[in-house]
């Protein structure tokens, strides 16, 4: 049976998601470039050395690209090798992830870029988890979903302590390491 912690933790996943479609599609204005006498600066990208699909797809950029910062243009070019290996159907996903992530008003855009920052900070086993436990609960039925959602969003913080103290107990009975923060 699948845990109530690792179910919710599939949802902060799920929740996330449109942060993951923020680094696919580059945002439409770019800062000035600020100079700096760093060692430890990411070098910048010559316009030249991207292939021609790349300078296409990022025309819009051409002639401020000598002004944008280093790891600014590095960001660009990294997000479009990625974008011109993508199918046409992966294309079509990240394009709407993008419009939904757009379309959120900037308190839950920060909110996801915090939660998107947490799991960052995970090691890579706890991050290995969370993706399993996102594909697990993306596998019940929406009923399902729902009613844990649901659940666990009317839940005091002292319920939720205790839902998730449940969970780690089931998971010891069942021989399992345990996840989350509290190894």
């Amino acid at each position: 049976m699948i845990s109530l912690r690792s179910i919710l933790l599939g949802a902060l996943l799920l929740a996330a998601g449109p942060a993951f479609a923020q680094q696919l599609v580059p945002p439409q204005t770019s800062p000035p470039a600020r100079p700096s006498q760093s060692a430890t600066q990411v070098e910048g990208r010559d316009w030249s050395s991207l292939s021609p699909e790349q300078q296409r797809l990022l025309a819009k950029y051409r002639d401020s690209w000598n002004t944008l910062p280093p790891e600014r243009q590095q960001n660009l070019a990294r997000g479009s090798e990625r974008w011109l290996k993508m199918t046409p159907q992966e294309r079509a996903g990240a394009r709407e992830r993008f419009q939904r992530w757009r379309a959120l008003p900037p308190e839950r855009k920060q909110q996801l870029r915090q939660r998107w920052q947490r799991f960052q900070q995970l090691t890579p086993e706890q991050r290995e988890s969370v993706r399993d436990n996102f594909h697990k609960f993306r596998s019940l039925p929406p009923e399902q979903r729902r009613r844990l959602r649901e659940r666990w969003d009317n839940a005091t913080p002292e319920q939720r302590e205790r839902m998730l103290e449940r969970s780690r107990e089931r998971r010891q009975q069942q021989g399992l390491p345990p996840r989350g923060r509290n190894r």
